[in-house]
């Protein structure tokens, strides 16, 4: 690639992702590494020109009490340098200034005062003060602060609380907020990223999904050559548009796997089929391995357990259909590559965990393992881009606007949709009722913003309870099941709201779920917010 680049540093936070995303947005390509890195590694990183600028994170931890640094060679290579949070008072530290920790901490909703009318912040304002300041309104989230300037730097920004909660070296253009530009809650911060990467580094917008095609399908064809590669096509977004772009590189050198677990979402087998057979003409091989699944289900309730089960045997069934178009006596040459559609946020949080840099970080399934137990070579076409580009790239790719734009759906499918042990009746009416739901969300048009409800919610489903309830329907008295409702609405899924649905259209829904899927006689709608709540129930 010839982009220009922006380097962030991870000190562990939970939202350095969002740092990434949001250059991203402004069509700035970026890379998101540990601190840790060594200065020739930075230099390294810079070796080819194209690095315009750093960015150093936020973190949960204290500058005083941990040994986590940029690595010097940042400060010398020449290119602006943006501290955020952590960031700011590491920067601030290394370079002779003093951080302590602060007897009135700062977390959430803030007013900052801009000062010093720097290039970072000229004209960057969410209100003006009687007096005349300009005032950011912005996300903090710390409880040190930085007391003493190092030398060179003059203030930018400061509240009540905490009088250096911004500052600049306009010289070395070396920059420093206390607060957290990259969260949507900070209101200019958007404004001020793009300033940094487009302005101060100097950067070029060509990270464009539309271009990249021609650029990845170049890198698939010089890694593949003539060899063929399977994957493991789930239906969801991510490895439909891997499957996509691959296909558009190699053609019938790729074959999908798709595993048939019996707890997707009703006809989603068939429409895979439909679309990646039928209309790109790609090689699929569909295997129906739902009486495997719900038969080690049988009795299981324990949510992890199920998980743990779900994913032992998608490998096992995957692993049998892989040794079949591996094995010398297949019909095609062996495949020699497992493709994956592992995306840039399983990279950078796997990434973490490694370094031990970031809290609670999770694991990931698709970063490693099953290309070792296969003996393949791994294909990741997607390990780049995060999942707003994903989207972008597929519709690039000419891959339907609803499939790709479909709402998160989590790899243990139903199975974890279906509250305690999973059984095959129970599947067939949480289907028939998440269809109704979805259905109705996608033909209610909200009338201020012109858009569906399913387009207004970023995620929506319904979750079978294992409890009847007493209802009564005509004359007589019914004993049936329970489902809820769940829609949230959020911008990273860190965080999220429930959805203020239209009474009419939960009306709407209950209403059909009740009177076409015979069994339920119930129908609730979750409010709860996450946090305290998670999104899925399970």
């Amino acid at each position: 690639m010839q982009h220009d680049k922006i380097l962030i540093l991870d000190f562990g936070s939970q939202v350095t992702q969002l740092i990434a995303r949001r250059i991203r947005e402004a069509h700035v390509y970026c890379e998101v590494h540990p601190c840790d890195v060594s200065s020739d590694w930075v230099r390294g990183f810079a070796a080819d020109g194209r690095l315009k600028g750093v960015v150093l994170s936020g973190s949960h931890a204290s500058v005083y009490e941990v040994d986590d640094k940029a690595p010097e060679a940042v400060y010398e290579l020449g290119v602006p340098v943006l501290g955020i949070c952590y960031g700011m008072q590491t920067m601030a530290q290394q370079l002779g200034g003093k951080v302590e920790g602060s007897h009135t901490r700062e977390f959430g909703y803030a007013e900052v005062r801009a000062r010093g009318h720097t290039a970072l912040l000229k004209d960057i304002a969410d209100f003006t003060t009687p007096e005349g300041h300009g005032m950011l309104k912005v996300w903090m989230s710390h409880g040190d602060k930085v007391t003493e300037l190092p030398p060179g730097f003059k203030l930018m920004a400061s509240t009540p609380s905490c009088p250096i909660a911004g500052m600049a070296d306009e010289a070395r253009r070396f920059y420093g907020v206390q607060f957290h530009p990259e969260v949507t809650h900070t209101v200019q911060g958007r404004a001020l990223l793009e300033r940094f990467v487009l302005e101060i580094c100097g950067t070029s917008p060509d990270w464009v999904m539309r271009d990249h095609i021609a650029e990845a399908v170049e890198k698939i064809r010089e890694q593949v050559g003539d060899e063929e590669v399977i994957l493991g096509l789930s239906g969801g977004v991510d490895s439909s548009v891997a499957a996509a772009l691959i296909h558009r590189a190699i053609g019938d050198q790729l074959t999908c796997v798709f595993v048939d677990h019996g707890l997707l979402r009703l006809n989603e087998g068939d429409m895979v089929m439909e679309m990646f057979a039928g209309k790109l003409h790609a090689k699929v091989v569909r295997v129906d391995a739902s009486e495997l699944f719900l038969g080690e289900l049988a009795g299981v309730s324990d949510p992890e357990q199920k998980r743990k089960i779900i994913g032992r045997l998608f490998v096992d069934v995957f692993k049998a259909e892989a040794a079949k178009l591996t094995s010398s006596g297949a019909s095609t040459k062996g495949a020699k590559w497992l493709a994956q559609g592992t995306i840039y946020p399983d990279v950078i949080e796997s990434g973490g965990a490694k370094s031990k840099k970031a809290v609670t970080i999770k694991s990931h399934h698709n970063v490693g393992g099953l290309p070792e137990q296969l003996g393949l070579k791994l294909l990741e076409p997607l390990r780049d881009l995060f999942k707003d580009e994903v989207r972008e790239l597929g519709v690039a790719l000419g891959l339907p606007h609803d499939m790709v734009y479909r709402h998160p759906f989590p790899g243990p499918g139903l199975g974890v949709r279906i509250l305690g042990e999973v059984k095959k009746d129970y599947a067939d009416l949480l289907r028939r009722a998440d269809a109704i739901f979805i259905e109705e969300l996608r033909s209610t048009i909200e009338p201020h913003s012109g858009k569906s409800w399913y387009d207004l919610t970023s995620q929506a489903f319904t979750v079978f309870l294992p409890v009847k309830s007493v209802g009564v329907m005509g004359d007589g008295r019914t004993y049936d099941y329970v489902v809820a409702l769940r829609a949230v609405q959020t911008s990273d899924f860190m965080t999220a709201d429930w959805a203020e649905l239209p009474y009419s259209l939960l009306k709407r829904v209950s209403g059909r779920i009740i009177n076409e899927v015979r069994g339920i006689n119930r129908v609730t709608y979750d409010v709860s917010s996450k946090p305290p709540a998670t999104i899925e129930w399970e």
